[in-house]
């Protein structure tokens, strides 16, 4: 059996069927965000917020049950630290009674149960936060591509952007699809998945545009199959290891970073196969050739020529 680094996957060989799968995913996350759109937690939406404490840990899903029953809406219910600390968001507007009613309806249970604090998360706040971190994407996604196009060329800069795009649309449209829970820390997890995803891809590049310069042959297909064939271990040791510590996290981490490794377990798996499939299988379409990356002798003499 042959080490994972001596082996020649023919990865261009199937980047037609990569583009298909790629195309529903993206087609299935812009439905998703259009017809049912994303769940915004109380960070975007304004709402109110309590805290609670109990004598032992208790039932989140019978806590949410019941304030449902009794009228609450988009209730969401989570530990806060300790397993008796229970932070309760509804998105509605603030009653200062409000945090004694959902106390009394606990307490009727005939459970333990003190009111640590009641407050308001104030609409105008979130429309500051959705505002300034839509704006925090962009800059981000726009300096990227700047960083690669002179790093190295502005075909690559084309695909890492485009490969960039395609996993933030389809990590947004998980959450989307299955009405998972949008906040804060899931925009720092898209962000991190910005960063991660480049990574991998300027790691790709970087052997690419190697390959491409010390290879003898013009066939850019067998060229970028050596290419990513030669960063194949590497890549598998990273995400790996990375997706192991994120399912700790998911299933020990408690409810409070929940969401926040669901959409980086999300954006690594989506984010490895897009810098093989997007950002480097699209450079074949992109028409990148030798003389992109490696000056012509024509134009060498004519720098030369220019020199005193």
């Amino acid at each position: 059996m042959k080490p994972i680094t001596d082996r020649q996957i023919d990865f261009m060989g199937r980047r037609k069927l990569a583009f298909i799968v790629s195309g529903v995913l993206l087609l299935v996350a812009i439905g998703a965000l259009i017809f049912q759109q994303l769940n915004l937690g109380l960070d975007f939406t304004g709402g109110t917020l309590i805290e609670v404490r109990y004598g032992s840990a208790p039932s989140l899903d019978a806590i949410r049950q019941l304030l449902e029953e009794r009228g609450f809406r988009d209730v969401a219910v989570q530990t806060f630290g300790a397993s008796t600390e229970v932070l309760i968001r509804l998105q509605q507007a603030f009653d200062p009674e409000v945090g004694e009613r959902v106390v009394g309806l606990l307490r009727d249970q005939g459970t333990s149960v003190d009111l640590v604090r009641a407050e308001f998360v104030g609409a105008q706040v979130g429309d500051q936060l959705r505002d300034q971190s839509g704006m925090g994407m962009l800059v981000a996604l726009g300096v990227v591509m700047l960083y690669v196009a002179f790093r190295f060329q502005y075909k690559f800069a084309i695909g890492a952007l485009l490969a960039l795009l395609h996993d933030v649309i389809i990590v947004i449209g998980v959450f989307a699809l299955f009405s998972i829970d949008f906040d804060l820390t899931v925009l720092a997890a898209i962000l991190a998945v910005i960063g991660y995803s480049l990574n991998d891809t300027i790691v790709v590049y970087d052997r690419i545009r190697e390959q491409i310069r010390t290879s003898q042959i013009d066939d850019m297909t067998q060229i970028f199959n050596e290419a990513i064939n030669t960063t194949l271990s590497r890549t598998l040791a990273t995400s790996g290891t990375t997706l192991l510590v994120l399912l700790a996290l998911l299933f020990l981490g408690g409810d409070m970073i929940e969401n926040f490794a669901i959409a980086l377990l999300v954006g690594i798996v989506v984010g490895t196969f897009s810098s093989i499939y997007i950002s480097g299988a699209l450079l074949l379409p992109l028409k990148l050739t030798r003389e992109d990356l490696i000056p012509s002798r024509k134009e060498i003499d004519e720098e030369e020529e220019e020199l005193p």
